[in-house]
Protein backbone atom coordinates (compact mmCIF):
# COMPACT_ATOMS: atom_id res chain seq x y z
CA UNK A 1 0.00 0.00 0.00
CA UNK A 2 2.52 2.37 0.62
CA UNK A 3 3.57 2.64 -3.45
CA UNK A 4 0.28 3.01 -4.05
CA UNK A 5 0.19 6.78 -4.24
CA UNK A 6 3.15 6.34 -7.17
CA UNK A 7 1.00 4.41 -9.30
CA UNK A 8 -2.02 6.93 -9.38
CA UNK A 9 0.54 9.42 -10.05
CA UNK A 10 1.91 7.98 -12.95
CA UNK A 11 -1.65 7.45 -14.05
CA UNK A 12 -2.60 11.07 -13.11
CA UNK A 13 0.92 12.23 -15.03
CA UNK A 14 -0.37 9.71 -17.96
CA UNK A 15 -3.79 11.57 -18.52
CA UNK A 16 -2.29 15.25 -17.65
CA UNK A 17 0.32 15.26 -20.27
CA UNK A 18 -1.77 15.07 -23.65
CA UNK A 19 -4.41 17.13 -21.84
CA UNK A 20 -1.96 20.05 -20.98
CA UNK A 21 -0.07 19.56 -24.52
CA UNK A 22 -3.23 20.22 -26.30
CA UNK A 23 -4.37 23.12 -24.03
CA UNK A 24 -1.39 24.61 -25.49
CA UNK A 25 -1.22 26.62 -28.24
CA UNK A 26 0.62 24.93 -31.42
CA UNK A 27 3.05 26.99 -31.73
CA UNK A 28 4.02 27.00 -28.19
CA UNK A 29 7.39 25.59 -28.61
CA UNK A 30 8.39 27.28 -31.35
CA UNK A 31 10.11 30.08 -29.86
CA UNK A 32 13.07 30.62 -28.25
CA UNK A 33 17.04 28.80 -28.78
CA UNK A 34 17.25 25.46 -29.99
CA UNK A 35 18.33 23.04 -26.95
CA UNK A 36 20.15 20.44 -29.68
CA UNK A 37 23.45 19.84 -29.15
CA UNK A 38 24.43 19.69 -33.09
CA UNK A 39 22.49 22.30 -33.87
CA UNK A 40 24.08 24.66 -30.75
CA UNK A 41 27.66 23.62 -30.88
CA UNK A 42 27.98 23.13 -34.60
CA UNK A 43 25.08 24.61 -36.13
CA UNK A 44 24.32 21.48 -37.72
CA UNK A 45 20.93 19.65 -37.80
CA UNK A 46 20.59 16.13 -36.91
CA UNK A 47 17.60 13.63 -37.53
CA UNK A 48 15.58 14.92 -34.55
CA UNK A 49 15.99 18.34 -34.80
CA UNK A 50 12.56 19.88 -34.45
CA UNK A 51 10.83 16.66 -33.41
CA UNK A 52 9.71 18.89 -30.37
CA UNK A 53 7.63 21.51 -32.53
CA UNK A 54 6.76 19.12 -35.16
CA UNK A 55 5.00 16.41 -32.87
CA UNK A 56 3.33 19.58 -30.82
CA UNK A 57 1.25 20.97 -34.51
CA UNK A 58 0.57 17.32 -35.28
CA UNK A 59 -1.39 17.07 -32.20
CA UNK A 60 -2.99 20.32 -32.81
CA UNK A 61 -3.45 18.78 -36.69
CA UNK A 62 -1.19 21.35 -38.56
CA UNK A 63 -0.03 19.09 -40.83
CA UNK A 64 1.41 21.68 -43.12
CA UNK A 65 3.92 22.63 -40.04
CA UNK A 66 4.78 19.25 -38.46
CA UNK A 67 6.22 18.72 -42.38
CA UNK A 68 8.24 22.41 -42.26
CA UNK A 69 9.79 21.20 -39.14
CA UNK A 70 10.16 17.77 -39.37
CA UNK A 71 9.12 15.12 -41.72
CA UNK A 72 10.11 12.05 -39.39
CA UNK A 73 7.43 13.39 -37.11
CA UNK A 74 4.72 11.92 -39.13
CA UNK A 75 6.52 8.20 -38.41
CA UNK A 76 7.16 9.32 -34.96
CA UNK A 77 3.86 10.61 -33.54
CA UNK A 78 2.64 7.19 -34.08
CA UNK A 79 5.13 5.23 -32.00
CA UNK A 80 4.68 7.92 -29.29
CA UNK A 81 0.93 7.53 -29.41
CA UNK A 82 1.19 3.43 -29.34
CA UNK A 83 3.68 3.80 -26.27
CA UNK A 84 1.53 6.03 -24.19
CA UNK A 85 -1.55 3.81 -24.77
CA UNK A 86 0.85 0.96 -23.75
CA UNK A 87 1.71 2.64 -20.29
CA UNK A 88 -1.97 3.78 -19.37
CA UNK A 89 -2.82 0.20 -20.23
CA UNK A 90 -0.31 -1.04 -18.01
CA UNK A 91 -0.95 1.98 -15.40
CA UNK A 92 -4.31 1.15 -15.20
CA UNK A 93 -3.84 -2.70 -14.37
CA UNK A 94 -1.65 -1.82 -11.82
CA UNK A 95 -4.08 0.33 -9.97
CA UNK A 96 -6.40 -1.88 -9.99
CA UNK A 97 -4.78 -4.52 -8.38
Amino acid sequence: MGRQWLKWLWLAALILIPVVLLWLPADFFDKGEPLCPSKRFFNVECLGCGMTRAVMHLLHLDFEMALYYNPGSFLVAPVLGVIWIRWFVQAIRTVRR
